[in-house]
């Protein structure tokens, strides 16, 4: 398994003026770097792969459906304005030259309308997820959905809930993104979790259970590591946190603390950990 970071810790947004983070990342030691946008329009993806390239450094595309964003809307409008702005993710993540897109690509993060979601938006969801794979198979690039927990989401929480979206959606293309961090919240057990998904499981969030240093706290990362060798996955384990000095995401995540001494300190001593139990 290769271990890498996502750029949240830094920045809200990726642009070119964070390029210094790839090789940043790669003194730290670690194997790749997950970049997140939410703006594609913006995104340079053309200098991302030649920089990618030039540090020697593979890439994952990270983003989410915010604002009023959502899949399983009954407005069809923003339905489609959705669809289309996943899919545009998807035509960034080919151009930056990487292969995989990942996030809660379901329904916008923060939208809590104080039910459970409807049969209705569940179908819609689907038939969304199906449309973006059959796109995504003309760029090569595969799809990895996240479970939030339940004060980010009301739509997809639980492992359970992610391989019935899968299996309904069934589209090789689109998998899960399994973040120990939410599912410390949401699963009675998380080695149990990661075998139910098994190989519906396209990537891996190691996250401790307050965003902090991976391995510092009470997950049970011997489980987790051990159910994900079980099920035969052999891909990234990417370190997810946030700045707290980051306004945007400090707000969004919910971070009103320092996780660690130094941000750097999480990718690094999370990185040790992570070997270790590897």
């Amino acid at each position: 398994m290769q271990i890498g970071v996502n750029t949240l810790l830094w920045t809200a947004g990726f642009t070119e003026a964070h390029f210094p983070l790839i090789g940043k990342v790669r003194e730290m030691g670690l194997d790749g770097i997950e970049l997140a946008t939410f703006d594609f329009a913006s995104f340079p993806a053309a200098a991302a792969r030649r920089e990618l390239a030039a540090c020697g450094m593979p890439g994952i595309l990270c983003s989410a459906l915010v604002g009023g964003m959502s899949l399983a809307t009954d407005d069809v409008a923003l339905r489609a304005q959705s669809l289309e702005f996943l899919k545009a993710g998807v035509r960034t993540t080919a151009e930056a030259g990487m292969s995989l897109f990942i996030g809660p690509f379901c329904s916008a993060v923060g939208y809590l309308p104080g039910r459970r979601r409807t049969g209705d938006e569940w179908a819609r969801c689907v038939d969304g997820l199906r449309l973006l794979g059959e796109y995504a198979d003309g760029f090569g690039v595969r799809v990895a959905v996240e479970p939030l927990n339940r004060f980010e989401t009301f739509f997809l929480n639980t492992a359970a809930d992610a391989l019935a979206l899968c299996e309904q959606v069934a589209h090789p293309r689109i998998g899960v993104l399994y973040d120990t961090f939410h599912a410390n919240i949401e699963e009675k057990n998380q080695a149990a979790a990661i075998r139910l998904l098994g190989s519906r499981i396209f990537h891996v969030h190691t996250c401790e259970n307050d965003r902090g240093i991976p391995g510092s706290g009470p997950i049970d990362w011997a489980g987790v590591i051990g159910a994900l060798k079980a099920i035969g996955y052999d891909d990234w384990l990417v370190i997810e946190s946030f700045g707290p000095g980051i306004k945007e995401i400090a707000a969004a995540a919910c971070i009103w603390r320092d996780l660690a001494d130094s941000p750097d300190d999480i990718p690094m001593i999370g990185a040790r950990n992570l070997r270790a139990l590897l």
